[in-house]
């Protein structure tokens, strides 16, 4: 089964693309064929990898026109394993537009149907809001992963995504499960991280990762450079960090297929 990954926190400034970039790259360089999704508007997911210039149709179009098929969108990267389905400022346009559509909420599961099984994960990369982007990211993963920044109020606004995330497994997507809370741009020299960290472990307990990602100047750079940390930098701190985030993510990953296997089979 493929995991669907969607990264989310209608918090902005988190580190959510960062993660979304870094963590595909991660991914796909411990052998794992990944397809990186960009949903929001802003559209930073896809400007690290290509130029606007070079971005015919994207999921814009994907989403507002079944026509359109989300293979034929989906454009490579430097690192063979790891694709990218490009975003642009389009996007924004869709909340109105899909307004009272008895489908919008399923546009990108139904995309994806088609092409999922040809990857090992998929990473969403969402906007900062629970709008119909996010949702459709929601109703169309196996899993949710939350960026939290350490900083005084991280925490403020995750309980509106998490009554997301419960409807959301309410009704049309029973089957998602929160994979993890991952902590970002961390400053160990800073008792505001260090106090901040204990207060985000004291509400989400197991379901922290381990891995913190610290503030890293070279996580800043490497879109300027259409690159991902793994090839701008790969000794750096950040590297090194989302490197250890995905032999998490997949060995929670694993864990759940095995579950989920055993809960079907009893």
């Amino acid at each position: 089964m493929t995991a669907i990954i969607t990264i989310a926190n209608q918090k902005g400034g988190v580190g959510k693309t960062t993660t979304a970039i870094n963590l595909a790259a991660a991914l796909a360089n411990r052998d794992k064929k990944t397809l990186l999704i960009d949903l929001d508007p802003q559209a930073n997911s896809t400007i690290a990898f290509y130029d606007s210039g070079e971005i015919s149709n994207s999921m814009f179009e994907v989403l507002s026109d079944s026509r359109v098929g989300l293979a034929t969108v989906i454009k490579p990267s430097k690192d063979p394993l790891l694709f990218l389905a490009p975003g642009r400022l389009a996007l924004a346009k869709l909340e109105q537009q899909l307004a009272g559509q008895f489908d919008a909420p399923f546009r990108l599961k139904d995309a994806l149907a088609p092409v999922e099984k040809d990857y090992d994960y998929v990473v969403v990369d969402t906007p900062p809001s629970l709008g119909i982007l996010t949702v459709n990211s929601l109703v169309a993963g196996t899993h949710l992963l939350v960026p939290i920044q350490a900083a005084y109020f991280a925490i403020e606004g995750t309980d509106d995504l998490l009554e997301t995330y419960e409807r959301i497994r309410a009704r049309p997507n029973p089957g998602l499960k929160v994979l993890g809370v991952v902590i970002t741009l961390y400053d160990k020299r800073t008792n505001i991280s260090k106090d901040t960290h204990g207060q985000i472990r004291s509400v989400f307990g197991e379901v922290l990762f381990k891995t913190k990602i610290t503030k890293n100047v070279r996580l800043e750079e490497s879109p300027a450079y259409k690159e991902t940390i793994f090839t701008f930098a790969p000794k750096s701190p950040g590297a090194v960090e989302y490197k250890k985030l995905a032999a998490e993510v997949i060995q929670r990953v694993e864990e759940d297929r095995v579950a989920r296997h055993a809960e079907d089979a009893a």
